[in-house]
């Protein structure tokens, strides 16, 4: 039970922030090389290749790739002002990967055809700081190259929370086109691409494979967002080694109680065994009687330990008893994701470990002499 328990809070803690982070930037970014570039900060552009984006959307594992740039800019309202980094999207984007974040709004962006969106999608914590509501009209100035300041009104269609403090405090979604024409770029040009694949354990595979094709421009680059982020990943990997750490002490410390409690049902027995052996009983027909009444109580408590550790998993599902400190997990309530291979692996090397283990307490039969079982009191 606490073997599948463990193991539960592991994959939903590890699978929810991850999540969360891939949601956000993608699984791999393709961008112009920058030696230095903070993780966060805005991109020298790159001119689009749509013959390049179509190889890596054909390549095996990719899911979608979509292009964006970014553009630090000041919102401020009759009494508040907030530093923001715009992320700009185009039409093309698939807000699917963000919708579980959005809060309050119903909707992301709306892209229109002549011109760029006067819309913004603002994090929770931005609004509150400003006390911005969906619908608002909020006054927003963008730092143009030359160093001047050119204000915008946008409008506030919906607010979004993922719990990740970087995040939260940095982000808000706009137009691409309207980070180009602030930025002067021309309508062909992109700060990057965000990169989704099908299995995020294929990530590190990807990036390679494609930075090493021939038809990718020598002066681009390809990253992870584990190579972006890796204080996160190094945290995700940290709470995994525990887990597993858990899980050896647990079995350690079942093992040595499973001995203890068998031998104890040897002693118990030992006039039994004596009068057995009296009448005619060898040791390993005597061996099997202890090895299958332990069998039975090793499969009970199996299944009762299974049956245990699904009814706290689901009771955690839905009624979040466990709460954390989002500021420092990333998420108000514990995660929990059930593994089914991880759990048959469980039952399997249980029951396995379980029949050696009954092995060394019943071999304390073979030791037993009758007429000295018979006295024994």
């Amino acid at each position: 039970m606490v073997m599948i328990v463990t193991l539960s809070f592991v994959n939903g803690f590890q699978g929810v922030v991850s999540q969360k982070v891939f949601s956000f930037w993608g699984h791999v970014r393709v961008g112009f090389r920058q030696p230095g570039k903070a993780a966060i900060a805005e991109e020298v552009p790159m001119a689009k290749n749509d013959s390049v984006v179509r190889a890596i959307r054909s390549m095996k594992g990719v899911q979608s790739i979509h292009p964006f740039a970014t553009k630090y800019a000041i919102l401020k309202t009759p009494d508040e002002m907030e530093g923001t980094l715009v992320k700009g999207l185009d039409s093309t984007y698939d807000f699917s990967h963000l919708q579980p974040f959005l809060e309050e709004g119903g909707r992301w962006l709306r892209f229109g055809d002549s011109t760029y969106s006067r819309e913004i999608v603002v994090s929770r914590f931005t609004a509150d700081q400003l006390g911005l509501k969906v619908g608002t009209r909020v006054l927003i100035y963008f730092v143009r190259p030359d160093g001047s300041m050119r204000p915008d009104k946008l409008t506030v269609v919906g607010i979004y929370k993922t719990g990740i403090e970087e995040y939260d405090k940095t982000f808000a979604l706009g137009d691409i086109r309207l980070i180009r024409r602030l930025n002067g770029w021309l309508d062909n040009e992109v700060g990057g691409y965000e990169i989704f694949l099908n299995d995020y354990k294929q990530m590190d595979q990807v990036s390679a494979d494609i930075y090493s094709q021939p038809w990718f421009p020598q002066l681009w680059e390809t990253k992870t967002i584990r190579e972006i982020y890796p204080n996160i990943f190094d945290w995700l990997g940290i709470v995994g080694s525990n887990g597993f750490i858990l899980i050896i002490i647990v079995a350690v410390i079942v093992i040595i109680n499973f001995i203890t409690c068998l031998i104890i049902l040897v002693l118990e027995r030992v006039r039994m065994i004596g009068i057995l052996k009296a009448v005619g009983a060898s040791n390993w027909s005597i061996q099997k009687i202890f090895l299958v009444h332990s069998a039975i109580v090793t499969i009970t408590g199996i299944l009762a330990g299974t049956g245990l550790s699904m009814l706290l998993i689901w009771i955690q599902q839905r009624f979040k008893l466990v709460a954390l400190k989002e500021q420092e997990y990333y998420m108000s309530t514990a995660a929990v994701q059930i593994d089914w291979t991880q759990v048959a692996v469980v039952i399997g090397a249980t029951l396995l470990l379980s029949i050696v283990v009954l092995l060394i307490p019943s071999l304390l039969v073979r030791k037993i002499r009758p007429i000295q079982a018979i006295r024994f009191s």
